[in-house]
């Protein structure tokens, strides 16, 4: 998982509970390096599954609120950080499906060894959206966060849900995206 997603992860706690939370957490996860993260190195996405862990114990928040809630904050930042992501983009629809075609192709020529969640769109209509996510890291409330962000920037305000399936290539979710 790329450094980027911890460095922030880590500037959104610091954000919300403090510089001392961080340390914190960190101390709790006795993590290899110490919580010092490159935002352009690779780490064990279970050091973030650890990070969330402690998040979640010290604050009694469920992981997976926490995970949505860094999602929605990490969307905001990502417009910041690569604002040409987002240019010529007119609608959350055609933004969530342009993720798997363009910006993971654009994102793996500036950090080539990137392994992405894949997308892929189910059923698509003027009111509704859904899309397959497939990913080796359970970080679907991630997504969904993401998702809710990109709905923030595009003011286009929607539900989403997830539901999980199985069919021959294993399991995924189904986020059905639809308009309010």
């Amino acid at each position: 998982m790329k450094g980027l997603i911890f460095t922030e992860f880590l500037d959104f706690v610091a954000a919300v509970h403090g510089d001392d939370m961080v340390d914190d957490i960190i101390d709790d996860c006795r993590l290899p390096n110490g919580g010092a993260y490159t935002s352009v190195g690779t780490y064990d996405h279970a050091e973030m599954q650890a990070l969330i862990a402690a998040l979640a114990q010290r604050t009694r928040a469920p992981a997976p609120e926490i995970l949505g809630r860094y999602g929605r904050h990490l969307f905001h930042r990502f417009v910041e950080l690569f604002p040409g992501f987002f240019e010529n983009r007119v609608c959350l629809f055609d933004f969530v499906e342009s993720v798997e075609g363009y910006i993971h192709v654009e994102v793996h020529k500036l950090y080539p060894d990137a392994q992405f969640p894949s997308f892929k769109t189910h059923i698509r209509d003027s009111s509704r959206l859904e899309i397959d996510y497939r990913s080796c890291r359970p970080l679907a409330p991630l997504a969904e966060g993401l998702i809710l962000g990109a709905s923030d920037h595009f003011r286009e305000p929607v539900s989403v849900d997830q539901r999980r399936h199985e069919d021959a290539n294993g399991s995924f979710v189904r986020f059905v995206i639809r308009h309010l």
